[in-house]
């Protein structure tokens, strides 16, 4: 899907319009890093850059003004060195392809930023995001410093250009919730695969090991066209699922026990984020099953609790309340020693087994920009005392939830060995996730075309 110039020029006028009077913006892209010697890793541009311009060359830097003038720096022409590394763009080129008002080599950028710096009222940039830029900047200003006995004025404010991209970014245009659909799709089907080779090679005897599925998910995401993967996928066998950032590795799976994959593909810079539990024979025990069921119960109310108008924390606190009676249920929890399921809540006796949140904004990056609180309410504090740790906790009103909005519903338990705990269900781990995009009725759930009930799962792996 090929993106419209248009579509960048109208991002950046939004931004410009909202840099105040004099505001000048400086925004570059991630640098290529270096794997180990002569050999660098595969390169991945910074998505704030991508964002207002759609290029993806590195060494880029883009400058906008509150009158929305746009100024690119890039890599200038070089046929020798693209014979190397690739084709580049370079500044002539610049102009038509990607819509900016003007384009300079990058080489020219320390002579020329101190100048488009000159009587600008206010400097916005990304801070705490690329190491040495506040450096850089500051660099830059003591140039325009310099001239201050010839009439130069140099900005007297420095902004965090990050706070109004987030808010931008936190809304998904239709452009980019189709996108995320087709990201989606891809690592829905390569979820499918994997799930299907797990059974295919456990019923022909074959030795089968994390890396094999691994594999299989790699194979489906650039297959399909997917740049890469949007994250270090997870692929845990056995006990390995109740290691909550496990990476695949070479332990075996074998048969009678749980795979949890948690994988998804970034397309044209949007990502995807996956995770199932299944069985890696295709059918499920009794305990498994239980604790299985239990997780997805939970998610069915917090899918329920995702829609605009209700908060961010809602799906949350619905997925807790499902939990913390079911683990009582289970046997899990002791209703003698933690109490009822207010108590349980309260006391967050259900952290033992399900320790993180339910869910992240999703976008170009997987654990995507945008504040958890709630812009017009972020003085309204409140504070309490966590009761495991101690630690005083300030609350804010969490985030109002808003149509094109985009967020992960990812429930789990792990239960590893403890005292009290039923040895029927030492070393299962289970998260179930999906993608959802708000909408004014609930949420669009983009990433079903993987199976989530249990009945649907063994199914699907047995046949």
């Amino acid at each position: 899907m090929t993106t419209p110039s248009s579509l960048y020029a109208q991002r950046r006028a939004r931004l410009a319009a909202q840099l105040g009077a004099g505001g000048i913006a400086i925004v570059p892209t991630a640098p290529l890093q270096q794997r180990n010697r002569d050999s660098e890793f595969l390169y991945r541009h910074d998505s704030y850059f991508y964002y207002l311009t759609g290029f993806a060359e590195p060494g880029a830097w883009l400058v906008l003004t509150a009158e929305g003038h746009s100024t690119l720096f890039c890599q200038p022409k070089d046929l020798e060195r693209e014979i190397w590394d690739g084709y580049r763009l370079g500044p002539e080129a610049a102009l038509a392809t990607l819509g900016v008002d003007a384009a300079h080599s990058v080489a020219d950028i320390d002579a020329r930023l101190p100048r488009l710096l000159e009587n600008r009222g206010s400097v916005w940039f990304p801070f705490a995001t690329h190491p040495g830029l506040a450096a850089r900047v500051e660099g830059w200003l003591n140039q325009v410093r310099a001239r201050v006995r010839y009439g130069a004025l140099c900005p007297a404010q420095q902004g965090d250009l990050c706070t109004l991209l987030d808010e931008m970014r936190l809304i998904k245009d239709a452009h980019e919730q189709d996108l995320m659909r087709r990201a989606a799709a891809i690592s829905a089907r390569a979820h499918v695969r994997a799930m299907q080779r797990s059974a295919r090679m456990l019923r022909a005897g074959q030795d089968v090991r994390e890396y094999h599925l691994d594999a299989e998910l790699l194979h489906a995401f650039r297959e399909e066209g997917s740049q890469c993967p949007a994250y270090g996928s997870i692929v845990a066998a056995g006990a390995n699922a109740c290691v909550l950032h496990y990476r695949a590795d070479a332990a075996p799976v074998r048969a009678g026990e749980l795979v949890l994959i948690d994988a998804g593909c970034e397309l044209d810079g949007y990502a995807s984020d996956i995770t199932r539990t299944f069985p890696a024979d295709g059918r499920f025990t009794g305990p498994q099953r239980a604790l299985y069921d239990l997780v997805l119960e939970s998610q069915k109310a917090a899918i329920a609790a995702t829609r605009a108008g209700n908060r961010f924390n809602d799906p949350h606190d619905a997925t807790v309340a499902v939990l913390a009676q079911g683990l009582l249920d289970l046997g899990l929890l002791d209703a003698n020693k933690v109490g009822s399921v207010q108590d349980v809540i309260a006391s967050r006796a259900y952290f033992q087994f399900y320790m993180h949140r339910t869910g992240h904004w999703l976008g170009m990056d997987v654990h995507d920009c945008g504040s958890y609180v709630e812009p017009s309410e972020v003085g309204q504090v409140s504070e309490r005392r966590d009761p495991l740790s101690g630690e005083l906790i300030q609350n804010r009103p969490s985030r109002i939830l808003r149509p094109g909005m985009v967020l992960t519903i990812e429930p789990g338990l792990y239960v590893r060995p403890a005292p009290g705990v039923p040895e029927d269900f030492h070393h299962i781990g289970i998260r179930i996730e999906d993608d959802a995009i708000v909408t004014e009725t609930g949420c669009e759930l983009i990433t079903r075309g993987v199976p989530v009930e249990g009945d649907e799962i063994e199914a699907l792996i047995r046949g």
